[in-house]
């Protein structure tokens, strides 16, 4: 009985996603927000800790299962001075994110494709 239950479930959410009334682009935007300020909390953690930000996202320690969903979720490069971090995936597809720019004061955080007039675009320096 429980696969029966599971097979239901996802043939509603399959039926969801196919649905005109699903707004694909809000949750796009909801997963992407999640994803992109998870993976700062834990890029931002790493450096409070250690003193330096990770050369890499698999150098992060004590991660949780689902963190390793928002990771796989992002860009990271180190940068000299701070990291790079874009959005790469949201839900299925690349979210457009937008923050205001008091968000951005007290992080490493130096280039993203995230909208913003605080950080710099373009390419990683």
């Amino acid at each position: 009985m429980p696969i029966r239950k599971i097979l239901i479930t996802m043939i509603i959410g399959m039926l969801l996603v196919a649905c005109d009334g699903f707004n694909q682009p809000i949750i796009e935007t909801q997963f992407g927000d999640q994803h992109f300020k998870t993976s700062i909390a834990l890029i931002e953690l790493h450096k409070v800790r250690t003193g330096d930000y990770p050369a890499e996202l698999s150098d992060l320690q004590y991660i949780g299962d689902w963190d390793t969903i928002a990771l796989s979720s992002v860009e990271y490069k180190k940068l000299i001075e701070g990291y790079e971090l874009n959005v790469i995936r949201g839900w299925v597809g690349t979210p457009e994110l937008s923050y205001d720019p008091n968000f951005w004061q007290g992080l490493g955080l130096k280039q993203s494709n995230v909208q913003t007039s605080n950080i710099q675009k373009g390419p990683s320096q």
